[in-house]
């Protein structure tokens, strides 16, 4: 956590964009709809207003976001002046964007509660999604939406909401995606696109994960193993990755749900889902990770027994009442 980390309104913000000529545009590894849409919308907006703009992610970005980063353009930066959006904590952005970016953040745009308040300064806001402050933030700089903003901003709001299904959607939610449709922005087309379709390999992958499904604490907590080898078997590419982790919360009866990934470095991505009878940052904090209250994540470089071990306790820790 940096000492220095200054608090700032959106106001200050704008104006902090506006001062430099060119900013280097961060978001988190295995990157979602939320901190593209932010980082693609807040990149056209700079744009044009006249400075240079560039996002990078520490991981290759899934082929559903194509209409996204074919509308944007890539300028060469010098990366003397860096953003960061939808970040809570510098490790999010990757090990090796980390030891190369992770000090020298000049600014943070998210809106988790457990921000680790690593950048000069952060404007942090309990909303939604990344995008709603990076719309009040674009509005600030005096840029009017324009098509390909609309489309950054809608998809960022959708996706972190659940297809507005979740419980952080609020009537601001709503204002903000019906404002978004009415400059022309095509709902049901990215809503498909991110929701709906799947590929065979996808499927299969599902289905073996599914098997694999563990339940404790009278059915009340899910967990769902996803391993290199079911990655390996069903033949999916990390394109196909994204939207698994509220599969284990879908389950009638379930107050916690978890679903791990297997990364490269032998350990496991974790992501908890919660309802009213959880908080799962509180659940993701015991484990060195954070998030919200109804959705957060950790890292536990540990062999599969002993990570699953870790999450029952870390669970029942948390939430006494789901052993009852």
């Amino acid at each position: 956590m940096s000492e220095l980390c200054k608090d700032i309104s959106v106001s200050f913000a704008a104006a902090t964009l506006l001062s430099e000529r060119d900013w280097l545009i961060l978001t988190h590894q295995y990157p979602d709809g939320d901190t593209l849409g932010s980082a693609y919308a807040l990149c056209r907006a700079l744009q044009r207003t006249g400075r240079k703009a560039r996002v990078i992610c520490a991981d290759p970005i899934p082929e559903k976001y194509a209409y996204l980063t074919s509308a944007a353009q890539a300028d060469e930066v010098s990366e003397a002046h860096i953003v960061a959006v939808d970040v809570a904590d510098s490790k999010l952005l990757g090990a090796e964007f980390n030891a190369v970016y992770g000090k020298r953040i000049d600014l943070c745009i998210d809106h988790h509660h457990s921000n680790t308040r690593y950048a000069s300064r952060l404007l942090l806001q309990d909303c939604s999604a990344a995008a709603m402050p990076v719309s009040k933030v674009i509005a600030a700089m005096g840029v009017s939406l324009d098509p390909v903003i609309a489309e950054a901003l809608y998809t960022a709001i959708s996706t972190d909401t659940g297809c507005f299904k979740y419980s952080n959607t609020t009537a601001e939610t709503h204002r903000l995606a019906a404002e978004l449709m009415e400059l022309g922005v095509c709902a049901d087309r990215i809503n498909r696109e991110m929701f709906d379709i799947k590929s065979r390999a996808r499927l299969e992958l599902e289905r073996l994960a599914l098997a694999a499904m563990q339940f404790h604490f009278h059915d009340r907590l899910a967990i769902m193993p996803i391993t290199a080898e079911m990655i390996r078997r069903a033949g999916v590419v990390e394109n196909d990755m994204e939207g698994l982790a509220p599969i284990p919360r879908q389950v009638e009866g379930v107050w916690v749900g978890i679903m791990l990934r297997e990364t490269a470095d032998g350990g496991f991505k974790v992501s908890f889902r919660t309802g009213n009878h959880a908080d799962a940052s509180d659940i993701a904090a015991r484990l060195g990770g954070g998030g919200h209250a109804a959705a957060a994540g950790c890292h536990i470089n540990k062999p599969l027994e002993e990570t699953l071990r870790l999450l029952v306790d870390a669970v029942a820790a948390a939430v006494p009442s789901i052993t009852e």
